[in-house]
């Protein structure tokens, strides 16, 4: 298969559209498999003038072919199966007025900011832009009936409790307007719900969480390992060949007090020695798997306890192995993308346990301006708007939308390891936390003390782990949470074992 340069050389049209859709599409997949899968229905055709949504054609290959006609590049995708238009320019929008939106989303400092003065800034109209987690106040201000946020920015886990409590819009009219997008169907049966008929949410950006390597570093990786295979031991044995060789601890992780280290921990390490990420919380499997990963400890640079990204340590050389989500090493990817390699997840005796991410958009019933709202959704993604936040934020379209060569680096980089990761055979896919609502601080902290406990407190890994299942069964039990994949289905509130 012809690289993507290669294709430049002989004079092919080859888009980054094409690259990132079918990134989207393993992504969506592997997504909706985990929710148990059912059959994926097209978007709505457009009833509003310019977002004419045409037929899918038959799928044939792989991929994407794109012509253009007129300004207007018509890409077909068999890996999503749709045939979308998009406009060389993006839409003029009519005037929002003031709105608030509030977010899960980029909360920290760095990303926040650019959401407001770039991502924000061609948008007509004046967004509050608050970042944080926003529950209570949503549940407050319904019981109220006095709503005062015009739209809501959230994960997919994020947005079930609120539809199934009957207080989100239902943005099937939104979505019809929104024909040239081409979103994946796959996110799009996600954003149901679980209904037949209604839309929840709107597709906003996709990430999830890989690997990086400093190439320093690939001398020591252990012989006979492979990237593409790694598996945890053989990332214990690298970093102990690091550390003989230079002197210092090169792992790291972002375990700082307000990193994601708690989703390496659900996501990836629990799924790849258990299976799951709630109900063998204390099983023998798991007893083993703490064991296992204080042995990786020992080769973790001891600075990762304060490390909110591993940007900022590989780039200074502190860390050459790490792990993050795809926005956190987005600067040293685009800084010094020769100088690092990217990669899945490791392989651990149930398989490779992995944590796709999708955000969306919801309108609050009661929202003081809806058509505002609106109006910041079709913004939010149109595909300039789609590319920059890829571009400052490091969260990949959910669009068909052209990422220019500029980015092609880094963006490649991290694509591959996605690739990678959601394609491959042997994958534990494992969605975000589902209907824990406040609660959802109280159980990610359940992770993280245990690891504190466990892997820098040295305390005995059986002990802790009986101690921190009552405290997640009570927060389970509180909020009458089901088992999410890759746990069994429950009738009621999940049950750890």
């Amino acid at each position: 298969m012809e690289t993507w340069e290669q294709s430049r050389v002989r004079g092919r049209q080859l888009t980054r559209r094409g690259f990132l859709g079918g990134i989207a599409a393993s992504a969506a997949a592997a997504i909706l498999a985990a929710c148990g899968g059912s059959k994926a229905t097209e978007a709505p055709k457009a009833t509003a003038a310019g977002a004419a949504a045409t037929t899918a054609p038959a799928a044939t290959t792989g991929g994407a072919a794109a012509t253009t006609t007129g300004g207007v590049t018509t890409a077909t995708s068999a890996a999503t199966g749709s045939t979308t238009q998009a406009a060389a320019s993006p839409a003029v929008l009519a005037d929002a007025g003031s709105l608030t939106m509030l977010s899960t989303q980029f909360s920290p400092i760095e990303q926040a900011e650019p959401f407001r003065k770039t991502i924000l800034a061609n948008f007509k109209g004046k967004v509050d832009f608050l970042p944080g987690d926003f529950n209570d106040r949503l549940r407050g201000e319904a019981q109220a009936g006095k709503v005062t946020a015009s739209l809501l920015g959230g994960l997919h886990g994020d947005f079930v409790p609120f539809a199934k409590d009957g207080l989100l819009e239902d943005l099937t009219p939104v979505l019809a307007k929104l024909g040239d997008r081409g979103f994946p169907k796959p996110f799009l049966e996600l954003a149901k719900v679980g209904t037949t008929d209604k839309t929840y949410y709107i597709p906003w950006m996709q990430a999830t969480y890989i690997m990086a390597a400093n190439k320093k570093a690939m001398q020591y990786l252990p012989q006979g390992a492979k990237l593409e295979t790694l598996t945890y031991a053989q990332l214990k044995d690298w970093g102990a060949a690091m550390q003989k060789g230079s002197g210092q601890r090169r792992i790291g992780f972002p375990a700082g007090p307000t990193a994601l280290v708690h989703r390496f921990f659900q996501g990836y390490l629990y799924p790849s020695y258990t299976g799951t990420t709630a109900v063998g919380f204390k099983s023998p499997e798991a007893a083993q798997m703490w064991t296992d990963f204080k042995e990786i400890w020992q080769y973790t640079n001891p600075g990762s306890t304060n490390y909110a990204n591993m940007s900022e340590p590989m780039l200074g050389d502190e860390v050459w192995v790490g792990w993050d989500h795809i926005a956190g090493f987005l600067n040293v990817l685009q800084t010094r993308p020769n100088d690092f390699v990217t990669f899945a997840a490791p392989i651990g005796p149930k398989g490779r346990g992995f944590m796709p991410v999708l955000a969306g958009f919801a309108i609050p019933k009661g929202a003081p301006n809806r058509a505002g709202a609106e109006l910041l959704i079709d913004y939010l993604t149109q595909a300039p708007q789609q590319v920059a936040t890829a571009k400052a934020n490091g969260f990949f379209p959910v669009t068909n939308a052209t990422v220019p060569a500029d980015l092609s680096a880094g963006v490649k980089l991290e694509a591959d390891a996605i690739a990678a990761q959601s394609s491959g055979t042997g994958g534990v896919t494992t969605l975000l936390p589902v209907g824990l609502g406040a609660k959802g601080g109280d159980f990610n902290k359940v992770y993280y003390d245990t690891f504190t406990r466990i892997a820098i407190k040295n305390e005995v890994v059986q002990s802790v782990l009986d101690d921190e299942a009552k405290i997640m069964q009570g927060i389970l039990n509180d909020t009458k949470a089901a088992c999410w994949t890759p746990d069994p289905a429950s009738a009621g509130a999940c049950q750890v074992k």
